[in-house]
């Protein structure tokens, strides 16, 4: 049996900036909305790997507070082939708005690594 992850998905209460936010930053590509009759909406962004997240949003979402020592999904990892483009990356971002958690830095365990946050607090380690 050969089983893979097929995708990712989160919601967001802002679906337009979301879908920019990765397209952007992450060279994402988006199919079209995805709209149902019950308040639901999507789309999928796939990625040069292979990898897809799936952005959704609801009418009756809730917002919640993002926190960082939670159950559950803790970052999405995005490797973006090496040191320089991890601190450029990280500047970018951070210089058009977007909180950075951690600053560009090598890890106890060997990475070379930024944590910025997207639109929707959801942590996003830039690793080379």
């Amino acid at each position: 049996m050969n089983i893979s992850v097929t995708h990712i998905a989160l919601y967001s209460n802002d679906l337009e900036r979301t879908r920019a936010f990765y397209m952007k930053y992450f060279n994402a590509k988006s199919n079209e909305k995805y709209v149902n009759a019950k308040g639901f909406s999507s789309y999928f962004l796939s990625f040069d790997s292979g990898a897809r997240l799936e952005i959704m949003a609801h009418e009756l979402l809730e917002y919640r507070e993002p926190k960082d020592h939670v159950n559950g999904i803790h970052h999405i990892a995005f490797s973006v082939g090496s040191r320089e483009n991890v601190i450029t990356l990280t500047n970018q971002i951070v210089q058009d708005g977007y909180p950075l958690l951690s600053a560009p830095r090598e890890t106890g365990d060997g990475y070379f690594e930024s944590c910025i946050s997207d639109p929707n607090g959801i942590r996003i380690e830039i690793t080379e």
